[in-house]
């Protein structure tokens, strides 16, 4: 159930948002502490999938999501892996389109949603806000522009070793500055890495083998990032 903030919230609600509450007239401000909601998420709990209606702008505020596309033969492709403080889940609607991606909890996770008609006329009688969302899409762009040439002209040990990095720089390492703060299933690394689960499987095994990571189920630590960045700058 999506629940409304009480005012007990409201200083959490504009740290969180504070990219975009900075920017907001006292009004508008106003405006987003009557309308903006609560949702929490269990672990494999679908967001939003393809197809649907963009009603919601969405901020994730703790927890990890994945946003994927389904390609051909019903195989599934992450294209964008969300952590708290990030916004996503607009550029449909702001393209006057249904979502072409899915959104989905792969872990639990909390979310700060906000009406898009609302952001939407924000946008258009804010300049500030129009401005940042302008930069917003232009640095989005760029990550993908980056992410398609990495995940297309290297080799599957390099795809693989740029995912590691990836989940890496995103996510950060746990207390033993050695094991990447997430947990992906075989699965969900291969639609990263955009392979088969066989390939991620067994690139994860040689990784190991040659002491480049250590692999027990879901966690997976790095033993020696410096090889691991040779093998995904060679690709």
């Amino acid at each position: 159930m999506i629940k409304r903030q009480d005012s007990t919230h409201q200083t959490a609600i504009m740290e969180s948002l504070a990219p975009i509450t900075n920017l907001l007239t006292e009004e508008q401000i106003k405006e987003l502490l009557e309308n903006i909601r609560t949702k929490k998420f269990k672990k494999n709990e679908v967001l939003y999938k393809e197809g649907d209606v963009s009603q919601y702008f969405h901020c994730l505020i703790n927890g990890k999501v994945k946003v994927c596309r389904e390609g051909i033969g019903g195989r599934s492709q992450i294209v964008r892996i969300m952590k708290p403080v990030e916004f996503f889940g607009y550029r449909a609607y702001l393209a006057n389109e249904n979502y072409i991606t899915s959104a989905v909890a792969f872990e639990p996770a909390t979310l700060y949603l906000i009406p898009m008609q609302i952001v939407d006329k924000w946008i258009k009688n804010n300049q500030l806000l129009a401005n940042y969302f302008v930069r917003l899409f232009a640095v989005e762009l760029g990550i993908s522009d980056r992410r398609v040439v990495n995940l297309t002209q290297k080799h599957v040990r390099g795809r693989l070793a740029e995912s590691l990095l990836f989940l890496k720089e995103t996510y950060g390492l746990e207390e033993d500055h050695h094991t990447i703060a997430a947990r992906m299933s075989r699965e969900d690394l291969a639609s990263l890495s955009n392979m088969t689960t066989s390939n991620a499987i067994r690139t994860l095994s040689a990784f190991s083998s040659e002491g480049i990571l250590s692999v027990d189920g879901r966690k997976i630590c790095i033993l020696d990032e410096q090889r691991l960045k040779k093998v995904s700058k060679i690709g």
